[in-house]
């Protein structure tokens, strides 16, 4: 909500909120009543709390009565507004399902593998996951500006962010593929000091290398399709790459299964933002914003 209102900073304070609290109580909880992981999984909980306090907190004291918000029954639980409303979180709910099967599938196939190998794509996907994060901000203004221009039938402002948003998409992935090309294994040994699965590492560290590239779009669009509430596009999108992911891994897979692991994640990520490229074109159509805003 925050986010749609073009305030960035709230949704800040609020995972500060979350963080502080967090260490906070996992430590006491841990050192001081000797709770172990019960303890980290009690400060965890209360730090979910907490983070919603701090929500309702910052909504109440600048928003609420600047903008004289009153609920009307009638309004919220109007039928096309309500069925709407469940159709945009149904469609991200399984894009999320899908997203959740092939990194499962990637952790568990890893596994079977033996430790060392596990070990190793847990090292490096570390360096996604830092890249994600970076990424998920552009998202997360994707979805403001969207929202925002979608709502205004702007069609000229939506296409100026887009393009804006892929031009720091395109800078950022550069940048990160040079970072991990030039220390990238010295990342890996912030991690862990263990020799060997630094030395495996290093056989598969090119996929790496390639996934800034391959999969910048998908979190960018992601971002654009959900403030536009277009998510069909980004659901058809995912079922499409995910499936090409088991079809890729299970068709080729054999005395090299983990670089066909890495090949078929690296396949679903481009495929995202392949597949949402080419169905933007229907996004960026003023009838279909016409049709989002009626």
């Amino acid at each position: 909500w925050f986010i749609g209102m073009q305030n960035s900073r709230f949704p800040m304070f609020i995972a500060i909120t979350q963080n502080v609290v967090n260490i906070v109580a996992s430590l006491i909880f841990v050192f001081v009543f000797g709770m172990k992981v019960q303890g980290v999984a009690t400060g965890t909980l209360i730090a979910q709390y907490g983070g919603f306090g701090m929500a309702v907190f910052l909504w109440f004291v600048f928003y609420r009565k600047r903008l004289n918000i009153r609920v009307c029954w009638h309004e919220v639980m109007d039928k096309v507004a309500m069925r709407r409303f469940f159709q945009v979180n149904g469609d991200i709910f399984f894009r999320t399902l899908c997203l959740v099967a092939v990194t499962t599938f990637f952790t568990s196939t890893g596994a079977r593998q033996g430790d060392i190998v596990l070990a190793v794509n847990t090292l490096l996907m570390q360096l996604f996951t830092l890249f994600s994060y970076i990424m998920d901000g552009f998202a997360y203004a994707g979805e403001a500006l969207s929202g925002r221009y979608v709502g205004a039938c702007n069609l000229v402002q939506l296409k100026r962010a887009v393009k804006a948003l892929f031009g720091w998409g395109v800078g950022l992935s550069l940048v990160f593929t040079l970072l991990y090309g030039i220390g990238g294994e010295n990342f890996l040994g912030l991690l862990t000091n263990d020799t060997l699965v630094i030395e495996t590492a290093g056989h598969y560290f090119y996929w790496v290398l390639a996934i800034p590239l391959a999969g910048f779009a998908a979190f960018l669009w992601d971002g654009i399709l959900i403030g536009a509430t277009a998510t069909r596009f980004m659901l058809w999108a995912m079922l499409v790459a995910s499936g090409s992911f088991f079809v890729i891994y299970y068709c080729f897979s054999g005395a090299t299964n983990n670089h066909m692991l890495w090949l078929a994640f690296l396949v679903y990520l481009a495929l995202r933002g392949i597949m949402q490229t080419l169905w933007s074109r229907k996004v960026f159509t003023l009838k279909y914003l016409q049709s989002l805003r009626s």
